[in-house]
């Protein structure tokens, strides 16, 4: 446990440009978040480093921006965001934080693996100040909370969706970036899509390779790989590429095939036009994670090293929006009881 240090650094950001979040950005199916319903503002600022995509990416960043809102609301915090530049160099990932520390943020949350160098540097440049880092766990320091979770459970269960729902045995998965993290992705749905079907093909294709990291914001990338698997015999695609999962929902909308979303409730923050092609969701509660480390930093006690979200604690999960895994549904949380209970031990790789 660590307890807060309060900074009073007023430092200007002078090289980036930072968008400020408030309650006004809260989601609407919270009543918590209205703006009426706001604390005043306290003394505690907290800023958080977005990676590619940014708010607005109707997945990843979007579910820790919410977890920051709702602390803003809630708990009458100051924030502040900033949003990474697809290809940009190390250096502006840790010039990101330290400016952030230096305008007076403390804690500072990097939203990202890509992330993780950075940290460990600023982090022992800042010995005062509080760090966390949402999906690096291998990072350690006296200063850093990292908040990690078993998305190979969550995607255990709709991989286990993908194959019931499958008519041709034969299902995709598109992830955004070739790395570990995004491997235990793809692991969990294997393992689950072949829980239901041992002899289900799983195809599986990488928008890009470290240090590239467009895969997680491109598009149209996301169709054209999504399109071939369809094109291929796949009749489910789950994607784990951020912004890059538009352009895999739309490849199902056009095929008339399902798609799988991923970190939040997809059905109901993608297009409106390409919501129907969406089967379920992988559901990670990155907002809950950031929340309880705001909730912390609130008590004036910080957990730090590694803090597990799994399905035990609700921190992964699937989703039931549109209805149509309502008729699997029992198969699903069966399986989800044996992974909690250890009868089924998913892999990460």
């Amino acid at each position: 446990m660590r307890r807060l240090n309060k900074l009073t650094a007023a430092a200007a950001v002078t090289a980036l440009v930072f968008a400020g979040a408030g309650c006004s950005k809260k989601s609407s199916d919270d009543d918590s978040a209205a703006g009426e319903n706001c604390v005043e503002k306290g003394d505690v600022k907290v800023g958080m480093a977005f990676d590619v995509g940014g708010r607005g990416d109707q997945s990843f960043n979007d579910s820790a921006a919410k977890g920051l809102d709702k602390a803003a609301c809630e708990l009458g915090f100051e924030v502040k965001d900033a949003e990474a530049q697809d290809g940009e160099p190390e250096s502006a990932r840790e010039e990101r934080l330290q400016q952030l520390v230096d305008a007076g943020y403390n804690p500072v949350i990097a939203v990202g693996f890509a992330y993780g160098q950075s940290i460990d540097k600023i982090s022992k440049a800042n010995p005062d100040v509080n760090f966390a880092i949402v999906d690096e766990g291998a990072v350690l320091g006296d200063n850093i909370t990292n908040l990690v979770f078993a998305e190979e459970q969550g995607s255990f269960l709709v991989g286990a969706a993908a194959a019931l729902k499958s008519e041709s045995g034969n299902i995709g998965f598109v992830g955004g970036v070739d790395t570990e993290l995004i491997e235990k992705f793809e692991a969990g749905y294997k393992a689950g899509a072949k829980a239901v079907n041992p002899k289900i093909k799983v195809q599986s294709v990488y928008l890009s390779t470290p240090p590239d990291f467009s895969g997680f914001g491109d598009p149209a990338k996301g169709n054209t790989a999504a399109t071939g698997m369809y094109e291929k015999g796949a009749d489910v695609v789950y994607h784990a590429a951020g912004g890059s999962g538009g352009g895999v929902f739309q490849a199902a909308t056009d095929a008339k095939k399902w798609a799988i979303g991923v970190d939040s409730d997809q059905a109901k923050t993608a297009d409106e036009s390409v919501r129907g092609s969406i089967l379920t969701s992988m559901i990670k509660n990155i907002d809950v994670a950031v929340f309880d480390f705001l909730k912390g930093v609130e008590a004036g006690d910080i957990k730090t090293g590694p803090q597990v979200y799994d399905l035990k604690v609700d921190g992964v999960g699937y989703s039931t929006t549109g209805g149509h895994v309502d008729d699997i549904e029992d198969k699903l949380n069966e399986y989800k009881q044996q992974i909690i209970d250890g009868t089924i031990k998913v892999s990460a790789n």
